[in-house]
């Protein structure tokens, strides 16, 4: 007697697993071209980082093995790149917090119910399209950009910041508040263009995460009482707190490769390609260090929602 084989129909991919291919159709492009086009300048860049190029006569050159010569000289030979870093990164501490902050409750706000909300996101998504390409250096002479960022004339002749640290001081003289929280907000009121400028993306972002809140968990915490205050620190936050790592390592990646970045411009003034190719990888792997230890932080407080 013969046997039939009973073939099993095939069943169809699960709604995850079709999202999780098209995630990967999508970023197919860009891994291509890291594999094509910025895997080789890396490998390059990290050969000119250990090897110089020395004249061998008639037009030809040879590759000479200098080790860990230029990246010594980064640290004890440049008078300056050592400083740099550390000034770019106390800019980053600055500026990441201030950029977040911001652009979160401008999104809080936009994702409110009220005439003209996408006129409004449009608004605040302009400064990203106007600090691009040649906009920016348009933007880069325009006199009210300048005015913002740089401070503005009391008529004494200084051009000072929009408020300086003794106004501060007297506002905040009863409430015992240290110096250098002082210098924090005066240095973030008088950044305040550029924080504008650079939330755009990160606005965006957390809008995205707002709207994927079900509007029935914020209608089962009013039934149940709770205020606007708890229903932000109970639901919003945890919920929108994958949004908060992705936009902090945004903003960390953005602000170090910013053109405006002073660390960035000082290394594209070196003219040595072994010495800058040395502190290009040392400035690498501190933006790779900073952006672990970020991770790590936000993993204690990040909630993934499982959907079974």
């Amino acid at each position: 007697m013969e046997k039939t084989l009973k073939i099993k129909p095939r069943r169809p991919a699960s709604l995850e697993k079709r999202k999780a291919r098209a995630g990967y159709v999508f970023v197919l492009p860009f891994l291509v071209g890291i594999v094509l086009i910025y895997l080789p300048i890396l490998i390059d860049s990290l050969w000119f980082s250990f090897f110089a190029s020395e004249s061998a006569g008639q037009g030809n050159y040879v590759y000479v093995f200098k080790g860990l010569e230029y990246y010594k000289f980064a640290f004890t030979g440049s008078p300056d790149f050592v400083g740099k870093l550390l000034s770019g990164l106390q800019q980053l501490i600055f500026e990441v917090p201030a950029v977040i902050i911001f652009s979160l409750f401008i999104a809080v706000v936009l994702n409110q119910k009220m005439l003209g909300r996408a006129a409004f996101r449009a608004i605040f998504f302009v400064p990203v399209i106007i600090s691009t390409g040649l906009m920016d250096s348009i933007n880069g002479s325009d006199i009210a950009s300048s005015q913002m960022s740089g401070g503005i004339d009391d008529g004494s002749g200084a051009n000072g910041g929009i408020i300086n640290i003794m106004q501060v001081e007297n506002l905040f003289r009863e409430m015992a508040i240290g110096g250098e929280l002082v210098t924090y907000v005066v240095n973030l009121v008088n950044d305040i263009y550029n924080i504008i400028n650079y939330s755009g993306v990160q606005m965006l972002i957390f809008l995205a995460g707002l709207q994927s809140i079900s509007d029935s968990i914020y209608e089962a915490c009013r039934i149940d009482g709770a205020t606007g205050w708890e229903t932000f620190w109970k639901i919003t936050f945890p919920m929108i707190s994958p949004m908060i790592l992705v936009n902090a390592v945004y903003t960390i990646i953005d602000s170090f490769t910013r053109s405006s970045n002073i660390t960035m411009s000082y290394i594209k003034n070196v003219s040595d390609y072994g010495q800058s190719s040395a502190m290009y990888w040392i400035y690498f792997i501190s933006v790779i260090l900073i952006i672990a230890v970020v991770a790590g932080v936000a993993s204690t407080f990040i909630f993934y929602q499982r959907r079974d």
